[in-house]
């Protein structure tokens, strides 16, 4: 992993969550070259440095793809608007939800996002999957091809939102003829943002709701629909995978046995975000860390990996710091009953050995779009 700030494992793993969005190198640079020191002392300061310098960078790119889009540009207007998206993703994920400042960017990350797609023509639909508690946001990437076509479920994880695993999918899995349903389910993106959806530990039900509105488009072969999803996400398809049968295959992006296991062995120093305490409480609905323990504690596939019987796919990272490899390990050998298991391991001498290979995400996106592609009998 590229590690520009040597003591900081926070701030490279969203540094480099941008560059696996597509963030520009130079653009990179001049946000947290003013950063060095503030990445040392940490604290409060140091997340308002962080907040500040992402915000000016994405701002100036917003405006030069204004300007690109009044002279007529609507491609280079788009590629940069979808740049500043990314740049206010980076500011917005490290502060905490308490700010309001964290609510202003995200909304322009949700407008520039939309000009972006829009300006360069990107096949998507904003949808709403209907759920019990409030429709769930989702975009909709269609395969590329004629007729019904399978499709991924694509939840997030704890702390990243559908437009940032659109960027680091992008059209992989449609050019390979699989759609994909990008989904903010309850307790990450837009549905806790704006719509007040948190985090539930079955999470077959939200899958469920996404299957009932995949079911009823014509576009999508309901007899060949799959689920993925990153980090905490490990744990979220794999679960769904368990108790509906309706999904024909399940790719953890990065695996995730249980939180106890987690907490218990994870490294010093390698939170997602700052304030994880605070954010695992916004996350649940929680008033008190205790109360949101209590509902995290349900995230455990002991019990539950035995009862998957599709195709599954655990994908990790040798060198994941966060999530060790022994839960994928755990993972595999508890998932007796999947009549294709399949654990693929990246090593460090080939990259892709971090968490959820955000060291090198093409390594995932090409094994796993190939192998959803043939498990699900794509035509692409």
């Amino acid at each position: 992993m590229f590690e520009y700030f040597p003591t900081n494992y926070t701030w490279n793993l969203g540094l480099n969550s941008v560059f696996s969005c597509g963030g520009n190198i130079s653009e990179i640079e001049e946000a947290c070259r003013p950063l060095k020191e503030a990445a040392v002392e940490g604290g409060a300061a140091a997340q308002e440095a962080w907040y500040e310098s992402w915000m000016k960078v994405a701002s100036t790119v917003e405006r030069l793809a204004g300007e690109d889009e009044r002279a007529g540009n609507k491609l280079g207007a788009g590629r940069k608007y979808q740049r500043a998206c990314v740049y206010y993703i980076s500011a917005e994920r490290m502060m905490p939800h308490s700010d309001a400042r964290k609510a202003l960017a995200y909304k322009r990350v949700l407008a520039a996002f939309r000009k972006g797609i829009e300006l360069r023509g990107e096949p998507m639909e904003w949808v709403d999957a209907p759920y019990a508690d409030g429709p769930l946001p989702a975009i909709f990437v269609p395969a590329a091809g004629e007729g019904p076509a399978p499709c991924m479920i694509c939840f997030d994880g704890l702390d990243v939102m559908k437009e940032t695993l659109y960027f680091r999918v992008r059209n992989d899995f449609r050019l390979r003829g699989v759609s994909v349903l990008f989904v903010d389910h309850p307790g990450v993106g837009e549905a806790l943002r704006l719509r007040e959806l948190y985090a539930r530990h079955d999470s077959e039900v939200p899958a469920a709701a996404c299957i009932d509105y995949l079911e009823g488009r014509a576009d999508v072969d309901s007899g060949r629909i799959g689920m993925m999803a990153n980090s905490l996400g490990g744990y979220y398809a794999p679960r769904a995978a368990a108790f509906e049968k309706r999904l024909k295959c399940c790719v953890a992006w990065g695996a995730f046995w249980s939180y106890e296991f987690t907490m218990k062995n994870r490294k010093k120093g390698t939170g997602s975000v700052p304030g994880i305490e605070a954010h695992r409480m916004w996350v649940a609905g929680k008033d008190t860390f205790e109360e949101a323990i209590e509902v995290f504690q349900k995230f455990t596939l002991e019990g539950v990996a035995e009862q998957i019987t599709c195709p599954l796919l655990i994908v990790h990272g040798e060198n994941d710091r966060q999530v060790g490899l022994a839960q994928a390990e755990m993972t595999y050998e508890a998932a007796v009953n999947s009549p294709k298991r399949e654990l693929k391991v990246f090593s460090l001498a080939d990259t892709g050995a971090e968490h959820c290979q955000v060291d090198n995400t093409d390594m995932f996106v090409d094994y796993a779009a190939h192998w959803v592609a043939e498990t699900l009998g794509a035509q692409g």
